[in-house]
């Protein structure tokens, strides 16, 4: 078991492009959501992987994550997840001994750029780039499992503008 400590955050432009890797296409379903966990496929690449994560607000929940075959991903994300499948290309940005995960998603989530941090303790202190905007850690939409659910395209302006919870 892990304790996963991260920020999460909207980015603004495209500066973070030129410090970021070639990326890595990622595809991802959901087996159940429930009030206490979620259960998660993950494919990419040559890799995937199946995650249990606690369904608490704040910047730090258990994680477990378990490598498995990718063609059983394959097999789990078109039989068994709810569609529609999340679709993503994960980019890594180093910036000040951090590493930024910035994910600019695709299919129904097109239009949506978040960048998150991994941090060893809540108040750990890190840099933040020009390009990092309004910060969503918070703000339950952001979450994968709500994306599956209730896509950036289903949602109302006011909401895109960060003016609702």
């Amino acid at each position: 078991m892990a304790v996963e400590i991260e920020r999460k955050f909207l980015v603004e432009g495209d500066a973070w492009r030129a410090a970021a890797d070639a990326g890595t296409r990622l595809v991802q379903g959901y087996l159940a959501n429930t009030e206490r966990a979620s259960v998660r496929v993950r494919s990419a690449g040559h890799a995937a992987w199946l995650s249990v994560k606690a369904m608490v607000r704040g910047l730090s929940r258990d994680e477990f994550e378990y490598p498995i075959p990718v063609d059983e991903a394959e097999h789990l994300l078109r039989s068994l997840c709810q569609p529609p499948l999340l679709e993503k290309v994960r980019f890594r940005v180093p910036v000040a001994g951090h590493v930024w995960e910035v994910d600019e998603f695709a299919g129904d989530n097109a239009g949506l750029i978040v960048a998150e941090i991994e941090l060893q303790a809540e108040d750990e202190r890190f840099a933040r780039p020009a390009w990092v905007g309004r910060e969503v850690t918070a703000a339950e939409r952001y979450y994968n499992f709500r994306l599956a659910g209730r896509p950036y395209s289903a949602w109302t302006a006011a909401e895109r503008a960060g003016h609702t919870a």
